[in-house]
């Protein structure tokens, strides 16, 4: 496949960018959308050949993806949008390099192989995700705390796998979860349970989630099996749902606070 153009977005991913820029040599072109990391983020890429970085004040995850698509020049036909902790295997690069899209396809969803220290995981919780698609074809919109690529066309399979590999520090995760489960929270709240899939209506129910979470990753998807990162990866979702459950509960409180509380 000609015509590809990597799309990155960066706040603070001095652990992570390195390894993610080494698979992406193959690209005609490399955009970053930085949040105006305040850590060695740039730097890092600047030593990258292809690699363009444009800065732009966070607002929302769509909105920052948006950007990068319309607003930082970008001319190829399609397009691979990768988190900083996403870093391609060498099946992935070869299966997109021999790639011939029929025309009816605008997109492809690629699947993770989800990393604990570079440890990788028997399976995870992680859904596949929307990663190569045509630029013109595509926007994305905001859905809870996370985004979504909308496109006209089909969406098909990729063979070959990314690793998700996330290096940084255990505050920073737990900072950003804080973040991403306030949104998730208000979009659960507000959402009539009849627009929600089975697993967000069991997510409002505030205190099955989280355990259910913890033996779903730990048991069903085989984290067991990988140790201490396996069992290190199921608590860790346990948590962000915890997370959510807090604030879906600290939602409701405030709903049924009585008259002439302050």
């Amino acid at each position: 496949m000609n015509g590809v153009t990597a799309l990155v977005l960066t706040f603070n991913e001095a652990a992570n960018i390195d390894r993610t820029l080494s698979r992406l040599s193959w690209t005609d072109r490399i955009v970053i959308v930085d949040s105006h990391s305040s850590d060695e983020t740039c730097a890092i890429a600047g030593r990258h050949p292809k690699v363009t970085v444009f800065q732009r004040a966070f607002t929302t995850h769509a909105e920052q993806w948006n950007f990068g698509l319309q607003q930082t020049g970008i001319t190829s036909d399609w397009i691979l949008a990768l988190d900083a902790d996403f870093v391609l295997t060498a099946g992935f690069i070869r299966e997109v390099e021999t790639l011939t899209p029929a025309e009816g396809v605008d997109g492809y969803r690629a699947s993770f192989t989800y990393c604990v220290d570079g440890r990788p995981l028997w399976g995870a919780a992680y859904p596949p995700v929307t990663v190569l698609f045509r630029r013109e074809r595509a926007r994305y919109e905001q859905d809870g705390h996370t985004q979504r690529v909308r496109l006209t066309g089909a969406v098909a399979p990729l063979a070959g796998r990314i690793l998700h590999d996330d290096r940084k520090p255990l505050a920073h995760w737990l900072s950003a979860q804080s973040r991403y489960m306030r949104l998730e929270a208000e979009k659960l709240s507000t959402t009539p349970a009849a627009e929600l899939g089975l697993a967000d209506r069991v997510r409002r129910l505030v205190v099955i989630a989280p355990p259910a979470m913890f033996f779903y990753c730990l048991m069903v998807r085989g984290g067991l099996l990988a140790g201490r990162a396996g069992l290190f990866y199921a608590l860790q979702r346990a948590t962000s749902e915890l997370i959510l459950s807090l604030f879906l509960l600290q939602r409701s409180l405030a709903r049924t606070r009585p008259n002439g509380t302050p």
